[in-house]
């Protein structure tokens, strides 16, 4: 699979995830079908914030609710900003309640 190919998937996966809710890396990579490619996921996501418009990459974290790609929003708390904007509690740049507001894509998109 191309990479260009790759990101535009991620991307479009991105794009479903609803206001308030979050999901991981590791997440979309599995509903791709590319279980271990987490950290491509998160290279996709770092893309997108300097090319890509609308991706809400900021509801993108860690397995564990951490937010790993905080750094690539700039300098302060953007990501988590954006993330407490939309509802979320945030404490130790993890999100509080991880499970209650996690988004899977393979059961939230199954057909």
């Amino acid at each position: 699979m191309q990479t260009s190919s790759f990101y535009q998937n991620v991307y479009d996966v991105v794009k479903l995830i609803p206001f308030g809710r979050a999901t991981s890396y590791g997440a979309i990579a599995a509903y791709l079908g590319s279980k271990g490619s987490a950290r491509m996921v998160g290279y996709a996501m770092n893309n997108s914030i300097k090319t890509e418009a609308g991706i809400p990459a900021h509801r993108v974290v860690n397995r564990n609710g951490l937010l790993t790609g905080k750094f690539h929003f700039g300098i302060g708390d953007e990501m988590k900003n954006r993330l407490e904007n939309e509802g979320l509690v945030i404490i130790d740049n993890q999100i509080q309640n991880f499970n209650a507001v996690f988004w899977n894509p393979a059961t939230e998109l199954a057909l």
